[in-house]
This record gives C-alpha cells, structure tokens and sequence, in this order.
C-alpha cells in the first residue's frame, strides 16, 4: 500500500495525517506532497523524517491511494494524472462533488455504492457531512421533506491564516485580513462567495450535495452559513421536516444507535453539543432535540462536529479504510 497525502502541510493535511495514525491505516510506505514552495522541506511523523515532494513526483510514484486536500484548482488539474497514473483519489475539495460522474460520500451512508472503477472519489463539504451523518437515520425511518438549517462554522474551517487573524486581533496585533471585517466578537453571515441569488457558495453547497448524498432531490433544503469566532468545531441548528410523523423517544434511540453519532440530550443537565467538548473528536455530537410546535411532522436538532476531523480527515481516511477493507485498491 503505498499512499499520498496531497497538501500535507495545511491545517487539513496535518489532521489527515493525525487521523492516519490514530486509527491506524496500514500503508507500506507514504509520500507527502505539496506546492513547489514547500518541496524539500522535512516533516518528522510516527518517528520517521519524510521529505516533502512534489506533484510531478508523486504522480510518477503511482500510489495506490491519494487523499487531496489542496483546493480545487489543484484538484481539477492533478486528480485526473493521478487517476490515469492508476491511483484512486481521494478529494477534500468542492472540484468533483457535484460531478454527476463522481461519487460523493460519508461512508456510514453511502460507502456501498462504490465500485472498483471509482478512480475519483469526492468528500462532502464540512458542514453537509455533519447534517446529513445526523440525519440519515431519521431519513431512512421518517422520509425527510423538508430542512432548513443554520451554520455556526468554526474559522478553521477557513484555515490556518483565518485563525492567526482572530487570535491577532484578540490580542491586539495587526495581521493578514482573511475575512472582510474583523472576525473576533463579531458574526459574519458570510461563508464563501456571494452568488446571484443571493445565497453564498457554501450555502448552496449544504443544498446540492444533501440532494447528492441521499440520491432524491425532492427533499428541500434551504441555509445560512455563519462564520463564528470559535476553534473546535462547527455547530448546526436543524429544522427538519419528516413525511411522516415521529416519537422523540425513538428519535433518541434511532440516533443513539447510530454509527458515528454521539447523542448528548440532557438540556435538565446543561448536556447537550458543544464544539469545545467536539474538538479532536471523530463523532458527529446531537442534542437539543425537540418538536417543532409551528407545524406537523417536524423536528429541531443541534448538530456539532470537529470540522477538520469528520468534516474531512475523518470522513477522507475513512473511505480509505473501506476501500482497503472491500478490496477496491
């Protein structure tokens, strides 16, 4: 098994790799790769130096397994070398998720439809991953209509130079502006770019691919996504709409049952999901589960999960995992 982490040194990489060595994924040897401006450099990991290479050469190597997380345009240019070069990809970007050719996974749900022709393999958006891993079980018992949901997003979600500009500024120093106005004790409802119908890239995002995911796109899904001062993790407050009705109890028991779902569901006890308790976490956290009084059939949860973990290492390594167990690599 000879396996490649695509943009190891950003803040996702460095969690791809932590992933790689907590849940031990077994590989006989491992290429880390980058842009040209880190190549030579030296990274120490599980007690072995590895030198940083390139993209030419780690396509020339042929590994059997390539997890990218080095943004879209890269994506779009080196996935299909890889492919060609035999490799199946793995990737974190937004570059081949609504490819109607590509599949677009979280493995709980939807690692089955994998085949071993699948040479590209997309990885959810942050955000979608944490939803909809919370809500395929009530989807598979209730049909899902209707969600409409509100993100309270971490800033790592928008990398290490976002989290420099909020700890800059609550210390009081100057530093580079990722976002248009200042990020700590402050809310931005504005998550990637503004599209012409008003809803932002990662709005629309959490609404294609929940369609994707669940393969039925008669279920509605409209969504704000906030940028939050935080670090941990990605809060979600889900309204969702069932064709058919429900018991909170089951509920409850549907969702403790759930691979990959943590329920943390005792409001009386202040316990309910927190991105401070989700950070390093691997789980997708629910509580705050109650029924929505205005109308039938609905229900309101709070979802929260370690954005770089499930939100993309996790979930990454994890269709590795199932593509070494089923014997598609």
């Amino acid at each position: 098994m000879k396996l490649a982490v695509v943009g190891a040194t950003g803040l996702v990489g460095s969690e791809i790799l932590e992933v790689i060595a907590n849940h031990d994924f077994k590989y006989d040897e491992l290429l880390l790769v980058a842009s040209e401006r880190s190549v030579g450099k030296k990274i120490t990991y599980k007690g072995k130096e590895h030198t940083i290479i390139g993209l030419d050469q780690a396509v020339s190597e042929k590994p059997d397994i390539a997890i990218f997380s080095a943004g879209g345009d890269t994506s779009l240019e080196w996935a299909p070398k890889f492919a060609e070069a035999g490799s199946i990809v793995i990737d974190n970007s937004s570059a081949w998720r609504m490819d109607p050719h590509k599949k677009l996974v979280v493995p709980e749900i939807n690692a089955k439809s994998l085949r071993i022709d699948d040479r590209i393999i997309a990885n959810p958006n942050c955000s979608t991953i944490q939803m909809v891993l919370a809500l395929a079980p009530l989807h598979a018992e209730y049909g899902i209509k209707r969600i409409v949901v509100s993100t309270y997003q971490s800033v790592t979600g928008t990398g290490k130079a976002a989290v420099d500009q909020m700890m800059a500024e609550r210390e009081g120093r100057e530093a580079e502006m990722v976002y248009p106005h200042k990020i700590d004790l402050n809310v931005l409802p504005h998550i990637d770019v503004f599209q012409d119908n008003g809803y932002t890239k990662e709005e629309m995002k959490m609404i294609k691919e929940t369609k994707k995911i669940f393969g039925n796109d008669n279920i509605q899904v409209t969504a704000t996504t906030v940028r939050i001062p935080v670090m941990g993790g990605h809060s979600e407050s889900v309204n969702v709409e069932f064709h058919q009705d429900f018991e909170l109890d089951e509920v409850r028991e549907l969702l403790s049952q759930a691979p990959g779902v943590v329920l943390q569901d005792d409001p009386q006890n202040n316990v309910y999901p927190m991105p401070l308790n989700a950070h390093k976490r691997d789980e997708v956290f629910v509580g705050r589960l109650r029924r929505d009084e205005s109308q039938p059939n609905t229900l309101n949860m709070w979802v929260v999960a370690d954005n770089l973990r499930k939100g993309a290492a996790t979930n990454a390594v994890q269709i590795a995992q199932y593509l070494v167990d089923h014997s598609l690599v």
